[in-house]
């Protein structure tokens, strides 16, 4: 993971979490890291080690559930030729290519019960043999794993080891979901629209027209800065005037009217002649933070519109029957939220 690890954000909520594994970096002792997806975790491991004394040793990385079971305990800790089927030469585990350095443990809670047998007494010990040898070898390294489970339920339900989690939590480090760090979206936002627009070789950064940062802000982000990222660096690049601040957002780009599954936009008359009709587009949540509520509602609007017309290919005409409106009713809208007649 050889990058700049930049964390970008201002709530108290986020400093106090990156505060916190800047202290726990000087400790050689465990530390596990607990957040929903997308909350950064590999960043705040990534800080760990390179502001811990082992910052010129290496930091390995094992997603644990991204491998099927059997193979799990064969990466950690190697194995030798000829110990399982397929094993064909030696090879070293995890543990042992991060002697001296970092050993980053994502998904924790999805190694199956034996492997964590096996990986306490490593931690406990500081040994590991591979599979097909009785050899013990010394290993140095220091363990950070990371999870979106609560691991004290996973204990109760006898999914967990006890011991082995007594022994990785001597710091635990909860990183805040993206709706809780306040005033954050927009800065982040900002960080990578501006990135995006760097890629795209615009000259000028406009920033966020009214009607993007209400629905930036009043989304709930179930996939946090990753999902941020996503909408943010996509709604720069089909923007198609980089003069103008953006000011359209797609959250989801599987949405479409032609999706597989999608609800037909067309209605069959008696007559066998096909009328258009308005296939719903989701509102927002009630749940969501709304600190303009006129503004809410006109965004909303505007969508509706605006989906109209795509499915409509851009006829006044079908738009307005599609949505119930008279023809000047939907020329008053149209006026009113600025959207052009193409």
């Amino acid at each position: 993971m050889e990058r700049e690890v930049r964390f970008v954000g201002q709530s108290s909520a986020f400093l106090d979490s990156v505060e916190r594994a800047t202290m726990a970096a000087l400790l050689d002792r465990p530390v596990l890291v607990i957040g929903e997806r997308g909350t950064g975790k590999e960043l705040i491991a990534e800080r760990l080690h390179r502001h811990s004394n082992r910052w010129d040793g290496p930091l390995v990385t094992m997603n644990c559930a991204a491998l099927p079971e059997t193979l799990i305990e064969a990466e950690l800790f190697g194995h030798e030729a000829g110990a399982f089927t397929g094993a064909t030469r030696t090879r070293a585990g995890r543990f042992e290519e991060a002697d001296g350095g970092t050993l980053f443990l994502d998904e924790l809670a999805t190694l199956s019960m034996a492997a964590q047998e096996r990986l306490l007494r490593a931690v406990e010990y500081g040994e590991v043999a591979r599979i097909g040898s009785s050899k013990a070898l010394r290993v140095d390294c220091r363990i950070v794993a990371a999870t979106n489970e609560h691991l004290p339920d996973l204990v109760e339900k006898g999914r967990f080891r006890a011991d082995l989690l007594d022994r990785l939590s001597f710091e635990v480090i909860t990183l805040p979901p993206l709706r809780d760090r306040e005033g954050d979206v927009m800065v982040i936002a900002d960080h990578f629209g501006r990135r995006m627009a760097t890629e795209l070789g615009w000259e000028n950064w406009r920033g966020w027209g009214d009607r993007a940062t209400a629905l930036l802000e009043a989304h709930r982000w179930p996939g946090n800065v990753r999902e941020l990222r996503n909408v943010v660096e996509r709604a720069v690049y089909r923007w198609p005037d980089p003069d103008q601040p953006i000011d359209a957002i797609i959250f989801d780009p599987f949405d479409s009217p032609w999706r597989p599954g999608a609800p037909s936009t067309t209605l069959q008359r008696a007559d066998g002649a096909e009328t258009l009709v308005a296939a719903p587009v989701a509102s927002p949540s009630p749940d969501a933070p709304c600190t303009d509520l006129r503004a809410t509602v006109d965004a909303y609007e505007k969508r509706l519109i605006e989906a109209a017309f795509t499915r409509a290919r851009y006829n006044q005409r079908a738009t307005a029957s599609a949505l119930g409106l008279s023809y000047d009713q939907l020329r008053h809208a149209m006026k009113k939220h600025g959207i052009a007649a193409n």
